[in-house]
Formats: C-alpha cells, sequence, structure tokens
C-alpha cells in the first residue's frame, strides 16, 4: 500500500527550480528582517514549522501523521495572518485602477509563503511535473478556465471590461507569481490535491474536493468569491492532473493576470 505522503513518484521529470525559489524566498527574510518587518515573534512559528518539517520526512506513518497535521494548522493560521511578528508592508494603499472598481490595497505578506517554503522543504516530490501538460495548460485547460470565471464574473455583475497596466502592475505582479500563485497551488493542488488522490485513488474526487476547499478559503469574500475560486479550482485542478504545480501554477497565475489586466479589478464597486 502506497503511503499517503510519499517521497518520491516514478514516471516523471524532476526539476530544481525550488532550490532557486527557497533562496530567494531565504534572502527575502532576510531583507525583511533587516528592515523591521519580522520580530522574535516569529521565532516559534519557524520552530514549529521546523519541528512538523523533520516529522514529516521520518520513515514512521505516526510520525508523518503527525508532522503534518501540525503543518496544516500551523497553514491554517499563516494564512490568516493569526500569527504575530509578521508586519507585513503595505505597497498599494487604496488605488482605483478603473472607474467604477472598488479601491484596491495590497501587503506583501511575509507569513504566508512560509507555507510554501514548508512544502518546498518536507515534500520535494510536489515539484514533479509532466512538460507536455504545459501546453495542454496554454492551448485547452486556461481558455476555458478564463471563459468559465470570467464569464461568471460578469453575469454576476462583479466585473466589466477596463483594459488597463497602471505604474503599479509589476509590483502586483510580482506579488501575485511568487506570493499568491505559487503557494496557493503549492499547497491545494500539489499537496491536497495530491494527498487527497493518494488516499482516496480516485483523481476526480480529489480534484473536485481540492477545489471545493479553495472555493471556502475565498467564504470571507462573500458566495460569489466561492462559487468562482471554486470553478478556478476546477480549472486549476485539470492542469495540475496534466502538467504538475507547474501548470497550476500557470493557470492561476493566467487567470489573475487576464483578469487584472483587462477587467475591473479587485471587482465593480457594489451600489
Amino acid at each position: 500500500m502506497q503511503p499517503p505522503f510519499p517521497f518520491t513518484r516514478k514516471g516523471l521529470f524532476v526539476p530544481h527550480p525550488h532550490l532557486l525559489a527557497l533562496f530567494l524566498l531565504a534572502l527575502g527574510y532576510a531583507l525583511a528582517l533587516a528592515h523591521g518587518n519580522l520580530g522574535s515573534a516569529t521565532l516559534p512559528t519557524v520552530l514549529a514549522l521546523l519541528a512538523s518539517g523533520l516529522l514529516a520526512r521520518r520513515p514512521q506513518p505516526w510520525q508523518q501523521a503527525l508532522g503534518h497535521t501540525l503543518f496544516i494548522l500551523l497553514a491554517i493560521a499563516l494564512a490568516l495572518h493569526w500569527l504575530p511578528g509578521f508586519n507585513a508592508a503595505k505597497v498599494i494603499d487604496n488605488a482605483t485602477f478603473s472607474p467604477g472598481s472598488q479601491p484596491f490595497t495590497l501587503y506583501l505578506n511575509l507569513d504566508k509563503p512560509l507555507i510554501g517554503a514548508w512544502l518546498l522543504l518536507a515534500c520535494p516530490w510536489l515539484v514533479l511535473w509532466r512538460s507536455r501538460g504545459l501546453t495542454t495548460t496554454l492551448l485547452c485547460i486556461l481558455p476555458l478556465t478564463l471563459a468559465a470565471c470570467l464569464g461568471g464574473a460578469w453575469a454576476l455583475g462583479m466585473v466589466a471590461w477596463a483594459p488597463k497596466w497602471p505604474e503599479q502592475a509589476w509590483l502586483w505582479l510580482l506579488n501575485n507569481l511568487l506570493l499568491v500563485s505559487l503557494t496557493e497551488e503549492l499547497l491545494f493542488r500539489g499537496y491536497l490535491q495530491g494527498s487527497l488522490q493518494r488516499l482516496l485513488r480516485h483523481q476526480g474526487l480529489a480534484l473536485f474536493a481540492a477545489a471545493m476547499l479553495f472555493g471556502l478559503a475565498h467564504l470571507g469574500a462573500g458566495w460569489q468569491w466561492v462559487y468562482l475560486a471554486t470553478l478556478a479550482g476546477v480549472g486549476y485542478g485539470l492542469a495540475y492532473r496534466w502538467g504538475g504545480v507547474a501548470a497550476a501554477v500557470l493557470c492561476h497565475f493566467g487567470l489573475n493576470l487576464v483578469h487584472f489586466a483587462l477587467f475591473s479589478y479587485p471587482m465593480l464597486a457594489l451600489g
């Protein structure tokens, strides 16, 4: 019987971009520490993540289960910004990108990326990918995901056509690619969908379960975002199925980029 959290998988090419990602992450956190964006209160969180990672890499199943349970609890707390010591820098403050859109504020959050760092270190099998899946994602899955999600948002009156490229766009682009799309796809597709697929032994159930969890993660923004995020999660899940985490990140970032550049962002102002 295959364990739910294996160390390796066969038949796939294993790249090493995660080493570069970890180096850039470490450099970024060193700069944040130097500029006072990290406090000493983050130390217990970092130590707990290290402990959970060591447990997750142990050979005994009960130790693996304990490590992954601890990580999931920490990941929820990090994603919801519940843990102390992380002082996010506000880099965009109430910017209105197009007429009729809600103002947008962007923080460079330093807690959420630790989720991705843990996954890259404790679960190196997440970075395995199928190169042909990137072409399938670009030509088929991404266009269908764009049509379903942005078409649904248009039908719900949440967005309108609004092409733009504001001066803050490059900052948004880097943040969304590295701190949002990459981290979320490592967690929801590589970790959750991949693990559920091995536990349930059913690709379809795992895909839809991960998509629903992704949708519920947007519950604070309202039912419309839960619905649209679930649709998006199905698209990202299909991309992951065909091309691994790299394809899922490509699909996720592609949808977010088209939304940002061509439609009301983050959404039309109510009333």
